[in-house]
């Protein structure tokens, strides 16, 4: 973050300020909800596996992107397969 807001000439605090009256999110919040919604997308449009998915997207471990799609989502990433597979007759 840091980075980005050297980019756009904005000392970290300002950034954050800044994303999070614009957005209501943190630039943190802002990143990981981008970085899930991808990782939807790939689980309903691509056969790869959950870990492959996490890696792709940024997160650091199955198990940590497991919890943050649990939250974000309301189901983990395992049910969504699940249940993707069974309406696909696979």
């Amino acid at each position: 973050m840091e980075q980005l807001g050297e980019r756009i000439g904005l000392s970290r605090v300002q950034l954050y300020r800044k994303t999070k009256t614009l957005c209501g999110y943190s630039p943190n919040e802002l990143l990981r909800a981008t970085r899930l919604k991808r990782a939807a997308s790939l689980l309903a449009s691509t056969e790869k596996t959950i870990a492959e998915i996490t890696y792709e997207v940024g997160f650091s471990s199955p198990s940590y992107f497991t919890k943050c799609y649990k939250e974000f989502f309301g189901e983990n990433p395992a049910n969504f397969l699940k249940r993707k597979n069974e309406n696909t007759g696979l």
